[in-house]
């Protein structure tokens, strides 16, 4: 089996794990708010990969702290959006991430490519037949959205600091620990009571009870998910070419609504799958023959 192969089979199992973090954090959202959900699955992944912050380079440390405000944001529209809406729908909306970033380009007064117009047309009939399927436009789909264009412009903050970075894995631990410092803030500031320490017990015995009701799900997310899948996901785009990877990505919401469907029984039409066909065809027809990625530019799941 050839170097190139393996690297795909590699982006193969990454989009694999990748589709089953939706159903595996929408599940969470029955006991667990969004910034609990965030917090557990960063912290844990933040303590197996502190060793890459050892003698670390400052301007990595600097870098990877500014990408993992931005990613922060993400994943709280992303799980927001998850506690209003289905996981495989969640899941098609957010995956538009690939679409903005070519469309971003306009900002910087690059006119859009043909390509990047038909991919356009083919997500927003995708976009069309999903509400269709599943109901008109909710507050999770929008939420969804925003984790779509917030993931798009982390992307392309991506591609500037990965270029100048002394160690990507660096880059990596530094972004998933802010993660995890900014969700205990965000735990700080919009949940913990403060009417008195009987409250703030009561407060924190029913978060351990959740967690410990959800600790596979956690400990699945934040090992597997987060911290195991990056170094994967970093060797196979090593080993493969950047449309290559671009198209094993765009078929992560299939994964996640195959997924959602053997884990919380979650189903689609066949009008929603040809939505969903559309979305996936306009994803991978907007990164065809794009301009080639540096490594670890496209965010995990």
């Amino acid at each position: 089996m050839s170097r190139s192969l393996r690297g795909i089979l590699a982006l193969l199992i990454v989009t694999l794990v990748w589709g089953t973090t939706f159903p595996a954090m929408k599940a969470l959202t029955a006991g667990l708010t969004p910034a609990w959900i965030v917090l557990s699955r960063f912290a844990l992944a933040a303590l197996i990969l502190a060793p890459f912050l050892w003698r670390a380079e400052r301007r990595d440390l600097r870098s990877g702290a500014l990408l993992g405000l931005l990613l922060f944001f993400c994943y709280v529209f992303q799980v927001e959006g998850l506690a209003l809406t289905s996981s495989n729908r969640n899941a098609f909306i957010c995956g538009l991430n690939v679409l903005i970033v070519p469309l971003l380009g306009v900002l910087s007064g690059r006119p859009p490519e043909r390509r990047i117009w038909i991919a356009l047309a083919l997500a927003v009939s995708g976009l069309a037949a999903l509400c269709w399927d599943g109901g008109a436009w909710g507050v999770g789909d929008t939420l969804a959205l925003g984790a779509a264009l917030t993931f798009g412009l982390y992307i392309k903050m991506m591609e500037v600091h990965t270029r100048g970075a002394t160690r990507l894995m660096t880059l990596t631990a530094m972004q998933i620990a802010t993660v995890a410092a900014c969700a205990v803030v965000w735990v700080l500031v919009t949940e913990l009571p403060r009417a008195g320490l009987p409250e703030v017990s009561a407060y924190f015995a029913s978060i351990a009870a959740a967690l410990g009701k959800g600790a596979g799900g956690v400990v699945y997310l934040g090992v597997v998910a987060t911290a195991a899948i990056i170094s994967l996901q970093t060797w196979g785009q090593r080993h493969s070419t950047a449309n290559e990877a671009a198209v094993m990505y765009a078929f992560e919401p299939a994964a996640a609504a195959f997924f959602g469907y053997f884990w919380l029984g979650e189903t689609m039409t066949g009008r929603g799958w040809i939505g969903a066909a559309l979305l996936i065809s306009g994803m991978i027809v907007s990164q065809w023959n794009a301009e080639p990625r540096p490594e670890g530019a496209l965010v995990p799941e």
